[in-house]
């Protein structure tokens, strides 16, 4: 509860949280407004698939400098060492630290789109079940990404550091990895599908968009081809637990072994 509620008041004092949040109020009404000529039975599926088309471009990246600013704030003003002379390692700052910043994020994203529910239904007929699953989408993204930004921030010694690995994330998971799957592509055959189809799940946001794409029931599974039906040997909600398992371990991992306890400007 402690690292809660110092979160909390470092996010009240600052601006990142709040212009983040303003950046998501901003491209949800824009493109409410935009999905109002819709149909109302059928709007409310396409408003779901288009809000998260645009958000996706923003809420990894903001949580992945939030985690990684968290994190690196610690260091810039010695927090941490005081902590870790306390007898407390740095997994268990880690793990008290995240479970802050979860809490600091995710309340406010989740007090907006309750509010956003109320403001749909006056437009579209609602499917609360749809619209749970891609509250879910949102959440579990926002978590993945805090949690590699929290590993950045730990084997970043200086902010321009940070800048750097951040992007390179960023732009990894948009464009580099489907890039180096697309060259193996032509070698992909029956028996190796599999194999291919994992390498492609890797990358969380491919692993909730399919979760969300075929919960909703904009993508549907049947009536595939052999090929397909080997590519998606299981549920789009299992790759998205072995996602969020996968990268949660390297992240917490790699921010244990490889963590700075200073950090300079």
């Amino acid at each position: 509860m402690h690292y809660i509620w110092k979160e909390w008041k470092e996010n009240i004092r600052g601006k990142g949280l709040w212009l983040s949040l303003s950046i998501i109020v901003l491209i949800s009404i824009s493109i409410l407004f935009r999905s109002t000529a819709l149909s109302f039975d059928k709007g409310f599926y396409v408003l779901l698939i288009n809000l998260f088309d645009t958000i996706i471009y923003f809420i990894p990246i903001l949580c992945l400098f939030i985690g990684a600013f968290s994190i690196f704030q610690e260091k810039e003003q010695k927090t941490l060492i005081m902590l870790l002379t306390k007898k407390d390692s740095y997994a268990s700052f880690l793990v008290r630290k995240s479970l802050g910043l979860y809490t600091v994020v995710l309340v406010p994203i989740l007090a907006w789109f309750f509010i956003y529910l109320l403001l749909i239904k006056f437009n579209f007929e609602l499917d609360i079940k749809a619209y749970f699953i891609f509250i879910l989408a949102i959440v579990t993204m926002s978590l993945l990404f805090l949690q590699i930004g929290a590993a950045i921030g730990s084997f970043s010694t200086s902010r321009m550091q940070i800048i750097g690995y951040t992007i390179f994330v960023w732009f990894y998971f948009f464009f580099l990895h489907d890039f180096i799957l697309l060259s193996f592509l032509p070698d992909v055959t029956y028996e190796s599908v599999k194999l291919f189809s994992v390498g492609y799940f890797l990358n969380p946001l491919q692993a909730v968009r399919m979760f969300l794409e075929t919960g909703t029931g904009v993508y549907s599974l049947g009536h595939m081809s052999r090929l397909l039906q080997a590519f998606m040997w299981t549920k789009p909600a299992f790759f998205l637990l072995g996602n969020l398992l996968f990268w949660f371990v390297t992240s917490i991992s790699t921010a244990i072994v490889f963590h700075r306890k200073e950090g300079f400007e």
